[in-house]
């Protein structure tokens, strides 16, 4: 038996660097953060797991967010135009599972996982991976072996095309479960 826990958690966002400026305080997903703020270059999150989005409606380069403060955030994650969107990414406790494919569609090789992967072509000899399917929990899809990289978040669903979702060309190559630990 698994189990979700959608109230764990908040961040607050602030226009200016080192928590300074006007603030806004956000507990769930929120598509478009301009009406709230007009620009945004540090957050601090009290609890929880978030993904901060650079453009609108979840999408454009994703960042993942764990408790702690990020006083200039920009910086380091070398975000050009500030955090426009946020999705709250529920704790999950329970059994982990899905399957990766190499080709769109479910197509080619199909490889099932229950446990994080730093490296596809390593572990599966695959060199590819442009669908999947998350059957149960959370995870954290990286361009680059050993959890570097562009990154996309899995919920679960099925996902038949990585290009046909904005990551045209990107090769994705180590995955990670959300957990408590992360």
């Amino acid at each position: 038996m698994s189990t979700t826990d959608m109230s764990m958690g908040k961040i607050i966002f602030y226009e200016d660097r080192n928590f300074q400026g006007r603030s806004y305080e956000c507990m769930s997903d929120c598509a478009d953060m301009s009406s709230y703020l007009s620009r945004c270059h540090s957050c601090r999150v009290e609890s929880g797991c978030f993904m901060v989005y650079d453009r609108p409606n979840y999408m454009g380069n994703q960042y993942f967010m764990r408790r702690g403060e990020y006083a200039d955030y920009m910086s380091m994650m070398g975000m050009s135009g500030g955090i426009r969107s946020c999705r709250m990414i529920p704790m999950y406790r329970g059994q982990f599972r899905m399957r990766i494919y190499e080709r769109e569609n479910f197509g080619g090789q199909m490889y099932e996982l229950m446990d994080d992967c730093d490296n596809f072509q390593d572990r599966y000899r695959m060199s590819d991976c442009q669908s999947c399917n998350v059957m149960d929990g959370h995870w954290l899809m990286y361009e680059q072996p050993h959890y570097r990289g562009r990154m996309m978040y899995l919920r679960p669903g099925e996902y038949r095309s990585f290009r046909d979702m904005g990551y045209d060309g990107m090769r994705f190559s180590s995955i990670r479960r959300i957990n408590e630990s992360c």
